[in-house]
């Protein structure tokens, strides 16, 4: 084995001037400061105090509560109510940072007004923000929402399923794509009949854009695979659906038809198999 004191001697580079004695005496090095600087820079190493002055201050949730308190002034009527929240959690939709962002210091009180939107979607956007997510929450594992005892267990009027369209809708404006995301994995955890179905239907074609396939085109699918026992439930409103938006009869038939040519090549392909409509009411969605 090669003598210890030679190999150290080698890592000390040549225009260092060093002093060492691997006696008993004391030991002596010293390494210019350039090559030590250049050590650090070509490493990157994590801790070098620039980066480390760098690094942003962690914000808590103490801070979000120390923000200005933002008056809401939300719905119509006798609807209309007035509610507050932290400026640091509503400026986290882009929207809500456009219209704070107008605020001066010197304002004594902070009020947006939102007199268009909804009392309950608005309630359920607030509880979004201070907690991750809205009630009734979804039972983990299951396609079902919590259970609340003054909600029937089939949605007949499309109450459910309009309250958690128009989360979604306000989501959309608020742009918050996390919170459309929850509110339609909710839409599909809802039981509801052919009427709710139409009211839900009625409302998404009249507040989103057409090309949002998200919410449309699974409305469409379920209604184009179940059309022939739903529409007898309510045929007269399913007519009228399509007089007032023919965008939606259109879309239906059109999923009708590919069905249908899907089917027939299935046929060709596997002339002995059977398919059976699917026949279940809860909101299994296909885009």
């Amino acid at each position: 084995m090669a003598d210890s004191s030679e190999n150290f001697a080698d890592l000390i580079p040549e225009d260092s001037a060093a002093d060492i004695d691997m006696g008993n005496e004391e030991v002596m090095v010293e390494i210019d400061a350039t090559s030590a600087g250049a050590y650090n820079d070509e490493n990157g190493l994590p801790f070098q105090e620039e980066a480390m002055e760098d690094a942003p201050a962690r914000v808590t949730y103490i801070d979000y509560l120390k923000s200005p308190v933002i008056g809401l002034l939300v719905g119509q009527g006798d609807e209309q109510a007035l509610l507050t929240a932290h400026q640091a959690l509503l400026t986290s939709s882009p929207w809500f940072a456009d219209a704070c962002a107008k605020f001066s210091d010197e304002v004594s009180e902070r009020r947006i007004d939102l007199v268009d939107e909804d009392l309950d979607a608005v309630g359920c956007f607030l509880e979004f923000l201070y907690t991750g997510d809205y009630f009734p929450r979804k039972v983990p594992g299951t396609r079902d929402l919590e259970k609340d005892p003054h909600t029937p267990e089939v949605d007949e009027t499309g109450d459910q399923l309009l309250k958690h369209a128009r989360v979604y809708t306000l989501a959309e404006t608020l742009s918050l794509p996390a919170l459309k995301t929850l509110a339609s994995s909710k839409i599909h955890c809802v039981n509801s009949t052919a009427k709710g179905e139409i009211a839900y239907a009625r409302y998404v074609y009249a507040h989103t854009h057409k090309d949002d396939t998200a919410i449309r085109a699974p409305v469409a699918n379920f209604w184009a695979t179940r059309s022939h026992t739903l529409r007898a439930e309510a045929e007269d409103e399913f007519r009228q659906m399509c007089l007032e938006f023919p965008q939606f009869g259109y879309d239906v038939l059109t999923r009708v038809l590919d069905e249908k040519l899907k089917r027939e090549k299935q046929d060709k392909m596997h002339p002995s198999s059977s398919h059976t409509p699917g026949s279940s009411r809860k909101r299994a969605r296909g885009i």
